[in-house]
């Protein structure tokens, strides 16, 4: 016999993870979603407009900074919208969609991180035949495989939420909807979900995570062999950003879906999901700004005022 429960229909989630009327949230909130699209929005000008950053590691840093943006724009919306109200709330059905595009996100971003990887590996270890393994074509399959992939990851984790049922208040101790929180408030079998969410953790987030440690053992082992100080320095500016930035994010990531059964607090689920959803895509374009001289003299170049423009010349009758 299959079992009953005392199941309602869903048509909201009430989202517990606030501390309500707080304008200082609504500010720190803000804040970081204007200075993540700022950052994320000059890095995607900057690699369009000048030319020395035409190639294929400032290509999938535009990707990665659109990702950004998507990601940001995914959650914090939302969350100005929800922190002045006296009880944050978001549809059945946006809470569905909000998770999708999220995890669509992080699908996409370990992938490109990989790709990111493999790319200075290339780069470096392999200069002579760089042009040729990753010429335009290869980088473009690569980005949009890179895409596809985490769609096509998340759209199994929401089809199997979509199974999930619901007793009485549906109520997340979270700030947006993601899968861990929807497993928590279910009251129907949630064992496929966990057993998708433990294989992505292991095909989407640590294999790629993998991959990029080992690309980075073989530049260090190259790197150490280079007879030029200049070249090792070179090398190690260009990939130690990227580096900072890959170990950010995959550690906030595997926290994220990686809890232990035990000891769960909602204020540490809170923070974790904060680091790896809303301050990771704020500080990857200022970790790369800031670590990347190229990227630094496309900047000034931008800023650069023509004495043309401010200045006008005095004329006399």
């Amino acid at each position: 016999m299959t079992p009953t429960w005392n199941q309602t229909r869903v048509t909201e989630f009430m989202l517990l993870g606030f501390s309500h009327g707080q304008p200082f949230l609504f500010v720190l909130f803000l804040v970081v979603y204007l200075v993540t699209l700022l950052g994320n929005f000059a890095i995607l000008a900057l690699v369009s407009l000048d030319p020395h950053l035409h190639n294929p590691m400032y290509f999938f840093l535009s990707h990665l900074s659109f990702l950004d943006i998507c990601y940001s724009s995914v959650t914090v919306p939302k969350i100005l919208s929800n922190v002045l109200r006296s009880q944050a709330t978001i549809s059945y059905c946006g809470c569905l969609a909000q998770m999708f595009f999220l995890m669509a996100c992080a699908g996409a971003e370990c992938a490109l991180l990989a790709v990111m990887a493999y790319d200075r590996y290339a780069a470096i270890c392999q200069p002579l035949h760089y042009a040729h393994t990753m010429s335009w074509g290869v980088c473009t399959v690569a980005a949009a495989g890179c895409w596809l992939w985490g769609m096509l990851d998340s759209a199994v984790h929401t089809l199997l939420a979509s199974k999930l049922s619901f007793c009485g208040a549906a109520r997340l101790q979270h700030i947006f909807c993601d899968a861990p929180p929807l497993l928590r408030a279910a009251c129907s079998n949630t064992h496929p979900v966990e057993v998708a969410l433990h294989a992505a953790s292991v095909f989407v987030g640590l294999s790629p995570f993998l991959f990029v440690i080992i690309s980075y053992l073989r530049i260090l082992a190259a790197v150490l062999g280079m007879p030029v100080a200049s070249g090792l320095h070179k090398a190690f500016s260009t990939c130690s950003a990227h580096l900072l930035v890959v170990t950010l994010y995959f550690v906030t990531a595997n926290l994220n879906y990686n809890r232990p059964s035990t000891g769960y607090s909602p204020v540490a689920d809170t923070v974790v999901s904060a680091l790896y959803c809303i301050v990771t895509p704020m500080l990857n374009p200022l970790i790369y700004s800031l670590r990347n001289q190229e990227v630094q003299r496309a900047l000034q170049k931008a800023l650069q005022v023509q004495p043309s423009l401010c200045c006008f010349p005095l004329t006399t009758g």
